[in-house]
Formats: C-alpha cells, sequence, structure tokens
C-alpha cells in the first residue's frame, strides 16, 4: 500500500480557502448578528430552545396563573390542584386506581383514540388530578430556576467584575470569602437554607438559595475581567479621561457578556436540580406548595404500581435540564470566536474550483 504525503502548500490553500469562507460569511456583519446565527446552527441548541418555550407557555396558561399578583391568566384545564374529582377504579390494569386516561393509539388500530380524556397523568391517592399537579409543580420549578438565576447572576457578576478589576487586596478578600463559600457542599448549604426557609413560599427559598449559587460565575467573571483590562481599549479609555465605573460597565461589561450568559444558562440548569434534589429529601418546597422534586417524594413509594405518578414529573425535569444545558452548550460556540462552522465538502470543491480559475487567469 502506497501513502502519498500531503503537500503542506495544499494543506495552507485548503485552510485558506476554508477561512475565506467563514469570513465571507461574516462580513458586513454585527457582532449580535453573528451570534445569532451561530446559534441557529446549532440544531440541539434551537431544538432545547423551542422545548423550552413550548413548555413554559404550555405550563403557564395550563392552569389559573397571576402574575407578580397584579395580572391573572385564567387556565385551559379544567380541573385545579385542590379539586377532587370521583377516583376512576375498575378498568384499571392489575386493579390499580387512578391510572392515566391519555391515549395515543388510534381506534382503528384497537385503542381508543388518539386524546387526553379526564385524567391524562392519572390521579393521586385522594382523586386529585395528577396533569394539573404536575403542570404546577413545573411552575413552580420554572419560577425557583428563574429566581435562582438571576440572583446568582447578579451577585456573581458584581462579584467576579469587582475582584477582577481592581485586583490587589480587593480580589484577595473576595476571592477567599469565595473558595470559602465553594468548599461547603452546595446540598448542604440548600438543606440548610430550605429547613429554615422552606416554609416561607418557594419564591423565598430560591432567593435564598441564589445568594450562594453564585460562586462558579464569580471566578469565570474575574478570569475575564483580568484578561479585557489588560487590553488597548481599556487604556484607551482610561487615557480619556473614564472613570472606573464607565470603564467596568460600558467597556469591559459588554464584552464579557457571552461568558456570563453561557454561565447563567449552566447555573440555572444547576438550579432546577438543586431544587429538585432539596424538595426530594424533604428540605426544599413543602406542603400545600408543589413542585417536581416534592411531588417525586411524595408518590416515590407508588413506583412498582403506579409509576405514572413518578414517571410524569421526572420527563418534566430531565427535559428541561437536559434542554436548558443544550441552549448553553449553543451559546457557548456562538460567542467563542474560536469556533468556526464546520465545512461541508460541496463548499471546499467550490472554494478549490474557484481557486484553480483564479491560478489559471493569472
Amino acid at each position: 500500500m502506497i501513502f502519498k504525503k500531503k503537500n503542506s502548500s495544499d494543506t495552507s490553500a485548503s485552510t485558506s480557502g476554508e477561512n475565506a469562507i467563514a469570513n465571507k460569511e461574516v462580513e458586513g456583519l454585527s457582532q449580535g448578528q453573528i451570534v445569532r446565527r451561530r446559534f441557529f446552527r446549532h440544531r440541539a441548541a434551537v431544538f432545547s430552545l423551542g422545548v423550552i418555550i413550548f413548555i413554559t407557555v404550555f405550563v403557564f396558561t395550563a392552569l389559573d396563573f397571576r402574575f407578580l399578583g397584579m395580572w391573572h391568566v385564567k387556565g385551559w384545564w379544567k380541573w385545579s390542584p385542590q379539586d377532587l374529582p370521583e377516583l376512576r377504579f375498575g378498568d384499571c390494569p392489575n386493579d390499580t386506581v387512578g391510572c392515566p386516561t391519555i391515549s395515543f393509539r388510534p381506534k382503528f388500530l384497537g385503542g381508543n383514540g388518539i386524546g387526553l380524556g379526564d385524567h391524562p397523568f392519572g390521579q393521586d391517592d385522594i382523586g386529585r388530578d395528577f396533569f394539573a399537579l404536575v403542570m404546577k409543580g413545573t411552575q413552580r420549578s420554572l419560577s425557583v430556576m428563574i429566581v435562582i438565576g438571576a440572583v446568582g447572576a447578579t451577585i456573581g457578576t458584581v462579584v467576579g467584575a469587582i475582584s477582577g478589576f481592581y485586583r490587589g487586596k480587593v480580589d484577595a478578600i473576595l476571592m477567599r470569602f469565595t473558595d470559602f463559600i465553594i468548599t461547603i457542599p452546595a446540598i448542604i448549604i440548600g438543606s440548610v437554607v430550605g429547613f429554615h426557609f422552606g416554609n416561607l413560599g418557594a419564591m423565598f427559598l430560591a432567593f435564598y438559595l441564589g445568594l450562594f449559587a453564585w460562586t462558579g460565575l464569580s471566578r469565570l467573571v474575574r478570569g475575564e475581567f483580568l484578561t479585557l483590562r489588560e487590553r488597548e481599549f481599556v487604556d484607551a479609555a482610561r487615557v480619556a479621561g473614564a472613570s472606573n465605573r464607565r470603564i467596568i460597565f460600558k467597556h469591559i461589561l459588554p464584552n464579557a457578556v457571552g461568558v456570563i450568559i453561557v454561565s447563567v444558562t449552566l447555573l440555572m440548569s444547576g438550579a432546577i436540580l438543586l431544587e429538585t434534589a432539596l424538595s426530594y429529601i424533604g428540605f426544599g418546597v413543602v406542603e400545600p406548595d408543589v413542585s417536581l422534586g416534592l411531588l417525586i417524594n411524595k408518590y416515590q413509594d407508588s413506583f412498582t404500581t403506579r409509576p405514572w405518578l413518578f414517571w410524569y414529573p421526572g420527563l418534566f425535569i430531565i427535559s428541561i435540564a437536559l434542554s436548558i444545558n443544550f441552549i448553553g452548550d449553543g451559546l457557548r460556540d456562538a460567542f467563542d470566536p474560536r469556533q468556526r462552522r464546520r465545512i461541508s465538502k460541496k463548499e471546499r470543491q467550490e472554494s478549490a474550483t474557484a481557486r484553480k480559475l483564479a491560478q489559471a487567469n493569472d
């Protein structure tokens, strides 16, 4: 077998051709347009964004929802988590009660037809509609995730920005405090916070958890500020007489927004898993409130006889966490200037043909 060594000039020409294709696609576009184009080329991220939007709209419109105590949204689902309809039995398999009525098999295939029925996710022990409970729990879990993400992003960005910009004693004090918080396991902090503040409601619990969820983000922001503060545009702003506050918020922070956004998405993904874990062990959301972790904890003993009481909350948790992770992955690729789109074989051939024609004309 004879191996033909690839010429270095051919390799450099191929690389330059690929760079020319990539540069031509972003020619004349702003940074925001480039980021948006790269993100929408990430199929998993775009699909996950659609899943998150669908889940959010679906669960918040299914039941009555009051936004900030002022705007009331009327839900389209006929049952609420407090209703007690008659418990279904008799036609459930294995002599169980409250089995799901959702059906995906058409009648011509021997099924009951495609439809939701009266209780698509089944009923709990006392007859409450489990679909309404899952919708309410997903509302609470999404709200907790957003609050933890907002509080953690705010504190982490401020601490990391101040630490990375001023350095010296300020950096040492803030980072040693951050290191101290990091050494304490998140589940321990969450358990203590949940034990003392869980009975105040889901939003209070989310706020207190957000006070301890900023450490990883602050270190990333600090590293980004340490790099950006030495750039030429910062020196130019300082020579022009800009204050430290203006340099931080007008010059450095906009250039670090990519790292912040990506980190916040991962923070939100971890937040919903943390809330689920705390509610599962009894230190998170407490009754009469509802969350997905609380539903799994309450009905874990029914897994062998009525597994649907375990499946549906778990399905929503997995869907939300995976979607947020994929969105973060897509944002990371979109904001990273070193990430280049994979050039297809057809585009390489077209580039090679154009290069040969140009050489022939010369």
